[in-house]
């Protein structure tokens, strides 16, 4: 689990167009659920997570490692695995989803060279490996890069 992953309990939060202060009637009039006085109940309420200058738990807790923003999240097939296509046939990422091989394409498909290949198939994706190009195109098949 990952603070990411964090969620309210089901039922514990209100829609985003809950219509707040708007009567008695309502269930949420008169303090429009902010309780009764306090700094939290008046506009201009701290932030969230403000601590009252104690410092925050997000800065008390230690960062480790380094995600780069720019990388790319590249999924990775072998060609053995394009066996489950027919002879001569068009494959692409849709069809690699189609056929349950690729699940989530982040920010491309690559396809590496392990394993055989048995079939001729003109294969578009991102990226290939030189051992997967040559097992392609031995067969007469095609590989594209889109």
């Amino acid at each position: 689990m990952n603070l990411t992953d964090l969620r309210p309990a089901a039922g514990a939060t209100h829609s985003a167009n809950f219509r707040r202060g708007r009567g008695n009637a309502s269930g949420n009039g008169k303090t429009a659920g902010k309780g009764s006085k306090g700094q939290k109940a008046r506009s201009g309420a701290p932030r969230t997570g403000f601590e009252g200058g104690q410092l925050p738990l997000y800065r008390r807790l230690p960062k480790r490692g380094f995600h780069n923003r720019n990388s790319k999240e590249i999924i990775a097939i072998n060609v053995a695995a394009l066996n489950v296509f027919e002879d001569g046939a068009e494959v692409s990422v849709d069809t690699l989803i189609a056929k349950g091989i690729v699940t989530n394409p982040k920010d491309g498909v690559k396809i590496l060279g392990n394993g055989e290949l048995t079939k001729k198939l003109n294969v578009k994706v991102s990226a290939f490996s030189k051992s997967a190009e040559e097992k392609i195109k031995a067969l007469g098949g095609n590989a594209e890069v889109i």
